[in-house]
């Protein structure tokens, strides 16, 4: 089997815009259809792009780079791609490397007759699943929809609060005040702090009983990471974004600079280092949990990782308000328990919405 096409439509994506802390999403976007078509008729399929960040960004690198890599190799030589894409990392985005990495296996699913969690190494089938906030206007906010959340069955909420020390630790109390003990609660201070307000905030949610902090500073700053890491019992998750993404891994376990690492297939690079950056923290017995993945098809393929991973506690639905749901004909949804599941059909195992796509399509580049 050889590789004959590579094309990426490219898709109106129009959405309300949200924001978090940082950053502001939604309006209008293009989402990018990636689809690489082989000579056994079989195709593979990835969404490119996020409801921050369209797909525009990164298509015009992916086919002047990676196209003419793939045209002609077998797509099931998915380990020797990878190898080959990320030797373009400095001309190419990971989200568009990604993108074919995550197409490459759908294909290989298809080809097997297999979701691609069984071909990884099926480790369960179902996990819990935590509700993402965005940036809401007031601690009562926050505590409105995690109470909201809760009432559904979801078992854990996490916490975009607003960057100011003072304000986030209000929020974090007003939340754990509102479900009580028995809703897991997390911080995501989105890089958000110098290391004396880093420390501070990190001692109020101890007190508070949340489950982990993460990112409370800079994704390079790995010195003070070390010396917070001293400092508080609360477990710390770093490396979303940190440099080098696997390959920059070693040093933050060596340096004990964080307890949990963090990846997901589309700042990581795709399913293939995703999964080894779980093996890695597996050997070292600590837990890697999955980001989300910015669009739909993203976070189906993040959710059969999780699902080949014995170290992944949950699944982060973001924003909580579903907001990034896009482009399939029928999306992951939580259950009444708080629960995902694991995707039965060969491949990715979603159905693309091929009736928006061909009614929202921008332009098909090749």
């Amino acid at each position: 089997m050889r590789i004959t096409d590579v094309r990426v439509t490219l898709v109106h994506w129009n959405s309300p815009p949200w924001r978090t802390g940082g950053a502001t999403f939604g309006g209008h976007k293009l989402l990018g259809v990636v689809t690489i078509g082989t000579d056994a008729g079989l195709e593979g399929h990835a969404f490119l792009g996020s409801s921050r960040q369209g797909a525009e960004a990164h298509v015009g690198p992916l086919m002047e780079w990676i196209k003419p890599l793939l045209l002609g190799a077998n797509p099931l030589d998915i380990g020797a791609i990878w190898q080959r894409l990320w030797k373009l990392n400095r001309v190419v985005s990971t989200y568009a490397i990604g993108a074919v990495d995550v197409a490459l296996w759908d294909i290989a699913g298809k080809a097997a007759g297999l979701p691609i969690h069984r071909l990884l190494g099926t480790c369960r089938d179902r996990v819990p699943a935590y509700a993402s906030s965005a940036w809401l206007p007031s601690p009562e906010a926050y505590a409105e929809e995690a109470q909201h959340f809760r009432s559904l069955g979801w078992t854990a909420y996490k916490i975009h609060p607003h960057g100011t020390p003072q304000d986030d630790v209000r929020i974090c109390q007003a939340v754990r005040r509102a479900v009580g003990d028995d809703m897991v609660l997390m911080l995501d201070s989105m890089w958000a702090y110098g290391y004396a307000d880093a420390v501070r905030v990190g001692r109020a949610i101890e007190a508070l009983n949340f489950f982990w902090y993460e990112d409370p500073l800079a994704e390079e700053d790995i010195y003070n990471y070390v010396k917070l890491r001293q400092k508080l019992d609360i477990p710390i998750m770093a490396t979303e974004y940190a440099p080098g993404r696997l390959y920059g891994m070693a040093q933050w376990i060596q340096q004990m600079a964080t307890d949990i690492l963090r990846g997901d297939v589309a700042v990581s690079g795709g399913i293939t280092p995703l999964v080894k950056i779980a093996h890695l923290a597996e050997a070292f017995g600590l837990k890697c949990e999955i980001h989300h993945g910015g669009n739909s098809l993203n976070n189906v393929a993040n959710l059969h990782v999780t699902m080949a991973i014995p170290n992944c506690d949950y699944y982060e639905v973001f924003p909580a308000h579903g907001a990034n749901k896009f482009g399939l004909v029928e999306d992951i949804e939580v259950d009444a328990q708080g629960l995902v599941y694991a995707p039965q059909k060969p491949g990715l195992g979603y159905e693309i919405d091929w009736e928006l796509v061909k009614r929202e399509t921008a332009q098909v580049v090749t």
